[in-house]
């Protein structure tokens, strides 16, 4: 087995480098790890640095590049054994200084890998890993605490073997305090407390089995906000303790992390007002987030938490998704939406479609109607652009493809149905949007409008119409300052926010519902109301002496996709659009 010159940036398999006081060169075979029989940890470890330092590649890069090879390595006959050769190298690594933390992880995780699969000299090494442990503590070896955990669980150190150390010390030490290894390590452990050293000391007192401290010892932890060490210290006690750590997350008013730990240890018997509480709260900031579906797949078929999630619907407007609920669920005693005004549910005023002076919606998923669109929207001189899709809750799965676009005018806001446009009739879409979006004459407004650019490219490859686009303006770049998205932005400029509640409802459903119809309309169409009301002020702010909203220097005159791509271009200098 030998280092890879490639995998590291290397161009040759032989190092050549000048030497500075002879002007003579020498050469490094990159050949001498195939065999360790006669190797030297000095050596092997000198090695390992020219190796390192010689690589043109980045440290992160160069670094996993060296633990793999290190790995196979140990193959080749380290003496007396890969476990104890290993040690050794720890022994001599602080000679080589800045190297000597980022080589000790490096062999020592390398070690870690090897011995899953071959035990080899690892029983023999204990002791000398104990010695070393040992000589770490009382600061004859330095490195930090990490490696001193590290070495202590890779070698899998235990009290028999410190114990077998002390004695060979008293043996040949007879200064060496007469000390049992319990009492050592306590007095290690404690001076680790002492210096706050919380996750070290409750590592080794876990490995070593020692539970002396109690719960003094957890409300410290707790006290200096070491919540991981507290957490780690309590499990290893056992359900006591960890009820303890319970309500002391809960005087302390960490709901979450009140939540976690019941759940990770089988609790919830001992606090089941606590456990239905937390996933209530789960619950409604998922379905603060429209998360809709995702809070009913966590209620896993409880009937309490379905029927709070049943008045969250309730208290938000979204009368569908009550009735969908009561009759998956067999809910009884819950108005339908029929029976309901929805208007009256509402706790907070939200922006519709007639305050914002919207005299039509148009659902385009025809020919006849993408034309008429396409006409409309090329008479106007600012539109709004948005697009919604179907959310994919599977982790890692490919995100569904955008099913509707919308594009808005200051009174009409058309509605291209995306996939089953671009199923019967590609060619057309793709040249009636392209009239749109590269038109250099019609300012498109978005909001984070480079995710919808995304989103669209990656769901119709073959349509050149998103490839590119002209004239843009994304309003999240003019409210730089601005929380709560494209809602919180309306609010303040309009005085009223949008509903977001079906932000992540079924798009791909025909037909959709009028609510959804509506909540569509309303995201590119307050686009084109924000900008309009921006736009006058820093009218009327310029001829009053005032300051401004400063709008025109986030248009791009061009961008390209970034996956077809990556070009970028501003122009400020060019954009003059004439906006009525």
């Amino acid at each position: 087995m030998r280092l890879s010159a490639a995998s590291m940036g290397w161009d040759d398999k032989i190092v050549e480098r000048p030497e500075e006081e002879t002007h003579e060169s020498w050469t490094l075979s990159l050949h001498s790890l195939s065999d360790l029989s006669h190797i030297s940890p000095i050596v092997f470890l000198y090695l390992i640095k020219e190796c390192y330092t010689s690589g043109t590649l980045k440290a992160t890069r160069k670094f996993g590049v060296l633990q793999h090879q290190v790995h196979q390595v140990l193959n080749n006959g380290p003496r007396p054994g890969p476990a104890t050769f290993v040690i050794h190298c720890l022994y001599a690594l602080p000679i080589f200084d800045i190297h000597c933390e980022g080589f000790s992880h490096l062999i020592i995780s390398s070690l870690r890998r090897f011995l899953k699969a071959n035990l080899a000299d690892s029983l023999q090494a204990k002791d000398l890993a104990a010695h070393l442990f040992i000589d770490m503590v009382q600061g004859y070896v330095n490195y930090d605490e990490r490696i001193l955990v590290k070495v202590v669980e890779v070698f899998d150190v235990r009290l028999t073997n410190l114990e077998n150390v002390i004695c060979q010390l008293k043996a040949i030490n007879v200064n060496f305090r007469p000390v049992t290894a319990l009492t050592f390590l306590e007095r290690y452990i404690f001076k680790l407390i002492e210096s706050q050293s919380y996750m070290t000391a409750v590592t080794l007192l876990e490995h070593f089995s020692i539970r002396q401290s109690g719960k003094s010892f957890l409300l410290a932890m707790m006290e200096k906000k070491e919540f991981r060490a507290a957490e780690k210290w309590a499990t290893f006690m056992g359900k006591p303790m960890l009820c303890v750590l319970v309500h002391e997350y809960l005087d302390r008013k960490m709901l979450k992390y009140a939540y976690v730990t019941i759940k990770k240890n089988n609790l919830r018997q001992e606090f089941a007002d606590v456990y239905h509480q937390c996933r209530e709260s789960s619950m409604k900031q998922l379905a603060e987030k429209g998360c809709w579906d995702v809070a009913e797949s966590k209620a896993k078929g409880d009937k309490l938490l379905i029927e709070f999630l049943v008045y969250l619907a309730m208290e938000a407007g979204y009368m569908e998704k009550v009735d969908e609920l009561c009759d998956r669920y067999s809910l009884q005693g819950f108005p339908k939406a029929k029976d309901i005004d929805a208007s009256l549910l509402h706790h907070k005023h939200y922006l519709c479609l007639k305050e914002l002076g919207i005299e039509e919606v148009c659902w385009v998923d025809g020919v006849d109607s993408l034309h008429t669109a396409t006409c409309y929207i090329e008479e106007s001189k600012v539109v709004g652009v948005d697009c919604e899709w179907k959310p994919n809750y599977v982790k890692g799965s490919k995100p569904n493809k955008v099913s509707i676009m919308q594009l808005a005018s200051s009174r009409s806001v058309f509605i291209f149905d995306l996939i089953k446009l671009s199923g019967d009739v590609p060619h057309i879409l793709d040249n009636c949007l392209s009239r749109i979006l590269q038109s250099p004459s019609i300012l498109k407004l978005g909001y984070n409008f480079q995710c919808d650019m995304k989103q669209l490219t990656s769901s119709y490859e073959t349509l050149r119409c998103f490839n590119h686009f002209e004239m843009l303006l994304d309003i999240q770049n003019v409210f730089k300052e601005s929380s709560g998205g494209l809602s919180g932005i309306a609010e303040e400029i309009l005085g009223a926010g949008l509903n977001k509640t079906r932000r992540n409802s079924d798009w791909e459903q025909r037909p959709l519902s009028q609510n959804q119809l509506e909540y569509a309309a309303l995201d590119a169409a307050v686009l084109v109301h924000i900008f309009h009301h921006i736009r006058d002020r820093s009218l009327q702010a310029t001829a009053d002496g005032n300051d401004k909203i400063e709008w025109k220097s986030s248009l791009i005159s061009h961008m390209d996709n970034a996956k077809t791509s990556r070009k970028n271009v501003r122009n400020r200098t060019k954009c003059r659009v004439e906006t009525d």
